[in-house]
């Protein structure tokens, strides 16, 4: 199985918290999941994502290297949600997703109403 991983932007803590819960009451089977951090670094992001593969029965080392890859690849965009993260605020969260690579897919087909 692949993994991808992204960092989305900045949220109030309650906001993503009140995302969170209506992910679970929507679609709790879904293998895309949303994590939040204070810190815009690599050992916070690890530590966000290290549950998850647990939670989905997905390869912790993959998903590892997913992240990694992300952080390494992406200086830029990581130094931007950085910078965006401390001038939210300590009641904000940096938001990223990490998902298996099929049902990204399958939430992004079934969002835009195609059927791949």
């Amino acid at each position: 199985m692949q993994y991808t991983f992204e960092i989305l932007g900045v949220s109030p803590v309650l906001h993503f918290f009140h995302h969170q819960q209506d992910i679970l009451e929507r679609s709790p089977h879904q293998g895309v999941e949303y994590v939040g951090t204070h810190k815009c670094t690599l050992d916070a992001l690890l530590n966000c994502v290290e549950t998850v593969p647990e939670k989905r029965g997905w390869n912790l080392d993959e998903v590892v290297d997913s992240v990694v890859s992300f952080w390494l690849n992406n200086s830029e965009r990581v130094e931007h949600w950085r910078s965006r993260l401390n001038d939210a605020g300590h009641e904000n969260l940096l938001v990223a997703r990490v998902a298996d690579l099929e049902s990204l897919q399958t939430t992004f087909e079934s969002i835009f109403g195609t059927n791949g």
